[in-house]
């Protein structure tokens, strides 16, 4: 094979891989583009609260690259370059949808139409990355050049270290809660809620979490070694994960402004109803990451 061809191979194998990532940004950002919350979001939101927001979603970027970028990545400098296309993604598509439906017109002031699109382009962005995990090819003569080049391919099954899978809940947390975190209906739950409620909410999320990962045997259910004690995943991975996907959960009530004038009762609360879809997603990127 010639330099050539291989050359053609690399810059065929990242086409497909910016095609899948703009796939994925439409796919996994779609739900928050057609939010009329998220719009209210970018006029109103306090813009060091979306600055913060945008300059941690960076190195969140650049380390899910790392694991699942547009190509195989072996240094911090290309998990960068694919971090940097990725966000990139997140904002053209967040940009042309919200131009398409209207919700950026020519006369809006420009704060507000930066507002909407970098609030948007975070998930996007994250679904830009997901896009080449979830959406790459499962089978053919491609994903077999890859698979013997160590190209795009991604192995069903990536040993990882627990801080990368802390990492990888955390991802999974953040980009559920924000699906959800700018409704009225989150404070709305936690109004009505009884500690009993809470309580309930609290244990229901914690046992669908590991069972979601250990019991019902999903694609990339992982397995306790026999002769493991059964608590010892439970204390050392699914405890561990809720606490990530209750601070998530904190965070991003607090970026959006939901806990602004709240008692601190009220702010667990609210943590507490968004950590249940956090602690889904959580769970979720355990199995497919």
């Amino acid at each position: 094979m010639t330099q050539r061809d291989d050359d053609a191979g690399e810059s065929r194998r990242f086409l497909i891989g910016l095609g899948r990532g703009a796939a994925g940004a439409m796919l996994f950002g779609i739900p928050m583009l057609m939010t009329m919350e998220l719009w209210q979001l970018g006029f109103y939101i306090d813009r060091w609260r979306l600055f913060l927001l945008l300059i941690v979603n960076i190195p969140l970027l650049i380390l899910l690259a790392h694991r699942i970028g547009f190509e195989r990545t072996s240094t911090a400098a290309e998990a960068f370059r694919d971090a940097t296309i990725a966000y990139g993604l997140g904002i053209v598509i967040s940009s042309a949808i919200l131009v398409m439906l209207g919700d950026i017109k020519p006369h809006m002031p420009l704060s507000e139409m930066l507002g909407k699109i970098a609030i948007q382009a975070v998930p996007a962005s994250i679904g830009a990355l997901l896009g080449r995990s979830q959406l790459g090819g499962q089978a053919g003569q491609d994903d077999d050049e890859d698979k013997k080049e160590g190209g795009d391919a991604v192995p069903d099954e990536i040993s990882t270290s627990y801080g990368r899978e802390l990492f990888l809940m955390a991802v999974g947390a953040l980009f559920l809660n924000l699906n959800v975190a700018p409704t009225e209906e989150i404070i709305l739950i936690a109004y009505k809620m009884t500690p009993w409620h809470a309580l309930v909410t609290m244990v229901a999320s914690i046992a669908i979490m590991h069972g979601f990962v250990y019991a019902v045997a999903f694609k990339g259910t992982h397995d306790i070694p026999e002769g493991t004690p059964w608590w010892h995943a439970f204390f050392r991975f699914t405890l561990p994960g809720y606490m990530v996907a209750m601070l998530i959960s904190l965070y991003v009530l607090w970026t959006f402004g939901r806990l602004d004038d709240t008692a601190p009762a009220e702010m667990l609360m609210s943590a507490i109803v968004l950590a249940f879809p956090g602690a889904i997603g959580a769970a979720a990127a355990r199995l497919i990451l």
